[in-house]
């Protein structure tokens, strides 16, 4: 497997300025995958605490006075100090302004205004700059000013009841991840890139804005299209549930060591494979795959313990049937398959080490490591001061 190392000069976002403004997990996930794709990405955050994740500790993990999840959203980035309420912060920040391809913020709705950094201000400043905003609910209507956090989110755009099992009393179930922080995070990258390449073009930057209620939205297309299009309000099954729409056997079963996913695939079949008489009675008429799908997986449940996983997936995988284990970390770190996509990198905390995920993508086929950690607060402010040459007022000087 190749790898690049962290010079990056021939990665393809390389000599791209880019400001970071955000905070948590959407915003700073974008600059991240950025930066991986050899932009220089620079946080601008307060010097007195900085971004707020830094305090958000994830599993009780430090790296020195920061939580490790911001080290994982925020390596490979330069730090800048800069109250943006200090006239003479502001103005350094406006000449980075001056300077930069893209900046990104995610600011409540009427914040940059209020401090002079509006996309029209910061337009004037530089007409090629391409500008990111993220909120929570847009800018507009009764949700705009209320927190824009990933639980919230999923919880009121109706994704909480796509999860879990189904039946009379059952609760709604969140995703167990930040999935509308990260899925924000990749469609502001999206549209960024699009500008980029607009702007490559006509010389003229834009806007981009995206929100968590409008990603949560595009998330679950599959099942809002059919709710659009008089499916009904989505029935989960109430027997290993997986997907709202998806007929039997779809879903995580238990076996007689483990457990077994299945994907889509003909009942009939299975049941002939997996030699189950009562369930091939039950499978023998297709339009009751989707229609009873609780009774022909409850059978099928009852069935599978009878052998372990890995006499299933020995029946099944040669016969083309969609099938897999069902992996705890510890087993998967142990699997030549999880070993062979290289997906861990160190990064280098000075005596502090730290593991976490890699860049997901190959340049060139290569696969994309950088080892630099997340900045302390301001640890690059006179380096890129003097790097861009810019000009504190007598007040900063």
């Amino acid at each position: 497997m190749s790898e690049r190392s962290d010079s990056g000069a021939d990665l393809p976002l390389a000599g791209l300025r880019v400001l970071d403004f955000s905070q948590f997990l959407a915003g700073p996930s974008c600059a991240l995958r950025m930066a991986d794709l050899g932009a220089d990405v620079i946080k601008v955050e307060r010097p007195q605490g900085g971004d707020l994740c830094r305090q958000l500790v994830v599993a009780d993990q430090r790296v020195g006075e920061d939580s490790a999840l911001f080290h994982t959203i925020n390596r490979n980035k330069r730090s800048f100090a800069a109250d943006l309420k200090r006239p003479q912060d502001l103005a350094l920040v406006k000449q980075l302004v001056a300077r930069a391809d893209v900046m990104i913020h995610n600011f409540r709705p009427g914040v940059m205004e209020r401090i002079g950094l509006d996309f029209e201000a910061v337009q004037a400043l530089n007409p090629r700059i391409v500008y990111a905003a993220v909120t929570g609910y847009g800018d507009e209507g009764p949700w705009r000013d209320k927190p824009g956090q990933d639980l919230l989110v999923q919880s009121l755009s109706g994704m909480a009841w796509l999860s879990g099992p189904g039946g009379e009393d059952a609760a709604p179930v969140p995703a167990g991840l930040s999935i509308v922080d990260m899925m924000t995070g990749a469609h502001l990258l999206q549209g960024i890139l699009a500008l980029l390449l607009r702007r490559g073009v006509t010389g003229r930057g834009g806007r981009v804005d995206a929100s968590l209620l409008e990603s949560a939205m595009d998330l679950q297309f599959e099942p809002f299209t059919a709710y659009l299009n008089g499916a009904g309000a989505p029935r989960r099954s109430a027997v290993n549930h997986a997907n709202v729409h998806a007929a039997a056997p779809y879903g995580i079963y238990r076996t007689a060591d483990g457990f077994l996913a299945l994907a889509m695939g003909a009942m009939d079949e299975l049941a002939r494979l997996v030699q189950c008489e009562p369930l091939a009675r039950l499978a023998a008429d297709r339009t009751a795959w989707y229609r009873d799908r609780d009774e022909l997986k409850r059978v099928l449940q009852e069935h599978l313990p009878s052998q372990s996983t890995a006499h299933w997936l020995q029946v099944l995988e040669p016969a083309g049937v969609w099938c897999a284990d069902v992996l705890t970390w510890p087993r998967l770190m142990e699997h030549p398959g999880f070993a062979a996509i290289g997906m861990v990198q160190s990064l280098d905390n000075g005596g502090t080490p730290m593991k976490t995920t890699r860049c997901p993508l190959r340049i060139d086929r290569q696969v994309l490591r950088h080892a630099r950690p997340a900045p302390a607060i301001g640890e690059h402010t006179q380096e890129i001061v003097r790097e861009l040459g810019l000009q504190p007022t007598k007040e900063t000087a």
